[in-house]
């Protein structure tokens, strides 16, 4: 005859149930806890290179005024190239190192204030030799063409217009500049020093420049525009504006 079943015993049943559970839940615990440390080991890594790109290659910044239209409206966001025009270091063999050419648009710290960044477009290098004549560029004894330039409807200023004269100084001159430009004019002309550049807005009739505070020194520029990565018009008075989306990912020159 065959043996009757055997009895189970309830207890011991529960007891393994609750051990398989805590088993469960504890291994679930550290499959869980395993992947928000790989969530927050890949967090601290893009926050550590997103910190290293800001501070050594690229930087956010807003175009905040229209002395640089057409090329930069006002509502851009762009990125900068910080290194193109930094020192040459360690990385000199990897990284494209090189002082600014014509025609370069670049993101300075303000000469009357530092802690203020401003975007021209450098037109006259170390050595140059500048004036303007009827508004127009005349860069070592020659006329340069300019087609990225505009001139909106302004009031005639001779001293803008014909600079560099000292014939009549206009109201937004530095008191400074005017004071050094009669020391640095030669023949009419404005030679360029060494490690200093002339840089002015594409705008030409509505951008403080050079022509109103001074040149650009070299150790003041902190990179080039890349490319506009969002821009946002609120020229309709809309307190949140509209995309430009055309203008998405388009590159400056």
């Amino acid at each position: 005859m065959s043996e009757p079943d055997a009895m189970t015993d309830p207890l011991a049943s529960a007891k393994a149930l609750r051990h398989a559970s805590h088993h469960h839940r504890s291994r679930f615990g550290a499959l869980f806890m395993d992947a928000i440390g790989q969530v927050a080991s890949s967090l601290a890594r893009l926050t550590v290179l997103s910190m290293f790109v800001i501070t050594f290659l690229v930087q956010p910044s807003q175009i905040p005024s229209s002395s640089m239209e057409p090329t930069m409206l006002v509502g851009d966001f762009v990125l900068v190239n910080k290194q193109v025009f930094a020192v040459p270091g360690h990385w000199r063999w990897l990284l494209p190192y090189r002082d600014p050419h014509h025609d370069d648009i670049i993101v300075f710290h303000y000469p009357v204030d530092p802690g203020e960044l401003l975007v021209k477009r450098v037109i006259a290098l170390p050595d140059d030799r500048i004036h303007l004549h009827a508004g127009r560029v005349v860069l070592n004894g020659s006329a340069v063409a300019e087609p990225f330039t505009v001139y909106s409807t302004a009031e005639n200023s001779s001293y803008r217009d014909e600079f560099p004269t000292l014939q009549r100084a206009d109201p937004a001159v530095e008191a400074s500049w005017w004071i050094e430009l009669r020391h640095r004019m030669r023949a009419g002309e404005l030679p360029v020093p060494v490690g200093r550049y002339f840089a002015m807005g594409d705008n030409r009739n509505n951008s403080q420049d050079s022509r109103f505070w001074g040149f650009v020194q070299r150790d003041t520029i902190v990179g080039e525009p890349l490319l506009v990565y969002l821009s946002v018009d609120r020229s309709d008075g809309a307190p949140r504006g509209h995309l430009r989306w055309q203008r998405t990912f388009s590159v400056l020159r």
